[in-house]
């Protein structure tokens, strides 16, 4: 792992509406000394000169960190952990749930990783606020990061171990069964598997022993496979409410069921019909056991109610709910709210209550497919999403526009949008810490970025 990335653009503009006010730290692009003066740059806005490059504002950041992995793992989920709830204290560690995707079939991996020693950014700039710089002497005190005895903090690091994988992993979700942590994979030809990792995540907490452990023949064998979708895909969620229970979709618009029994689980064959392509992503509702969304290549967000016959089982649909392929969506954990994002480049909101009536809100800024969206499971108004253009950006949808005059310097981007994240090359998926506020991870070709901004 390393700290700090020296090509990276970041652009927090948190807006006031009804919120606290905060000072508004911008992304630069760093001109040379032949041109010293600093203009905020705003990704497909503007264009970067030839005397001019992006640096990053560590400033804007309270903590930022990358890691490689080798091939790339462009799906993932973070592992809920028993280090305890809303985090604060630096060093911060994670376990992280990978799967690889090789340019070579036959070396593809799912990965356990554990991330330590993520330490603090190192801010310096001056505040020359009086009342600013209380509060950020206040922020500073929260969660301080103490070097150990010999005054050095210690580096962050990076521990893995794999078990191998029958083809790119599409996509790979982790749940907890029973103190189990048990991983749910789509493989690129058509197979869905389900792995106990329990022991995998464990031996990440003795790192000398990972090497005797995987020498051991410590390989783990599939709980279950499941062959029936004979097609490839990408939808995959596990159940909040249910332990074990699971829905798959594929690229043939097929969704399966999963019910778990005793150590296996049973597949009811008959998938849900409705959607009439490939279906992308799949959202349990967070408080509903039985009520499920799908978003599709055919345009549709669909509600379903999975105690019904699967034929009949699609009870809502929003019909043509974006311009093109809809690639992602994400269920509020607080309220009756889904948010979408496509290939159009919008992030739309939709409100279930009068969910056939249309979107309440979308936000453009992304000029790229939507490739990944999530809310902040502590914060109601908050999320993140990535794009295609190479951005990580997060939003607050309980911002308004301040109704004073506009700043000429203040960059023209939505007043919901609170930060931009950059430096990551095709950038895949985004998630929160479940457990750490404000902590976000965003997979990429080109590896992990782990960060945390003054936005949130």
């Amino acid at each position: 792992m390393e700290e700090d990335d020296p090509m990276e653009a970041k652009l927090p503009t948190k807006k006031t509406g009804k919120k606290k006010k905060k000072k508004v730290k911008k992304a630069v692009s760093s001109p040379t000394a032949s041109s010293p003066t600093a203009s905020v740059y705003i990704p497909g806005r503007g264009q970067i000169d030839e005397d001019e490059e992006l640096v990053m504002d560590e400033t804007a950041y309270v903590m930022h960190h990358q890691a490689t992995t080798g091939d790339p793992c462009l799906s993932f989920d973070v592992l809920r952990d028993g280090l305890g709830e809303k985090r604060e204290t630096f060093p911060h560690t994670s376990y992280i749930l990978g799967g690889t995707q090789s340019e070579t079939g036959y070396f593809n991996y799912i990965m356990l990783m554990k991330m330590c020693n993520m330490h603090k950014t190192q801010k310096e700039e001056k505040e020359d606020d009086s009342e600013e710089s209380e509060s950020s002497s206040d922020d500073d005190d929260e969660g301080e990061d103490k070097p150990d005895r010999t005054g050095k903090k210690t580096p962050p690091v990076l521990y893995q171990t794999m078990i191998k994988h029958n083809g790119c992993v599409n996509r790979i979700k982790a749940t907890n069964i029973s103190g189990h942590v048990v991983s749910a994979s789509w493989s690129e030809h058509g197979v869905v598997y389900i792995y106990d990792v329990t022991s995998h995540v464990s031996v990440l907490d003795t790192p000398d022993k990972i090497e005797e452990f995987e020498a051991s023949g410590s390989q783990a064998s599939p709980l279950f496979a499941f062959d029936g979708h004979q097609m490839e895909g990408y939808a995959l969620a596990w159940s909040r409410n249910d332990a074990g229970r699971l829905l798959s979709g594929d690229c043939n618009k097929n969704v399966y069921k999963w019910q778990p029994r005793e150590s296996t689980w049973q597949v009811d064959i008959r998938p849900f019909e409705g959607h009439t392509a490939s279906v992308e992503d799949i959202k349990w509702s967070p408080l509903e056991s039985n009520v499920f969304m799908t978003c599709s290549v055919d345009k549709s967000l669909r509600i379903w109610d999975a105690r019904a016959n699967p034929s009949k089982a699609c009870k809502l649909v929003a019909s043509e709910a974006h311009l093109r392929d809809i690639n992602v969506i994400d269920w509020s954990l607080f309220d009756p709210l889904v948010i979408s994002g496509g290939d159009d480049g919008l992030i739309k909101i939709w409100d279930l209550r009068k969910f056939t009536s249309g979107e309440v809100a979308v936000f453009e800024h992304h000029k790229g497919q939507i490739t990944s969206v999530e809310w902040n499971p502590h914060d109601s108004s908050v999320f993140v999403a990535s794009g295609s253009d190479d951005q990580v950006t997060i939003w607050d949808v309980a911002v308004e526009r301040d109704e004073t005059p506009e700043n000429e310097d203040e960059p023209d981007v939505p007043p919901q949008l609170l930060f931009i994240h950059q430096g990551q090359k095709d950038i895949k998926e985004v998630h929160w810490h479940p457990q750490i506020p404000g902590v976000v991870f965003s997979t990429a070709q080109s590896g992990f970025n782990v960060f945390r901004t003054i936005s949130v």
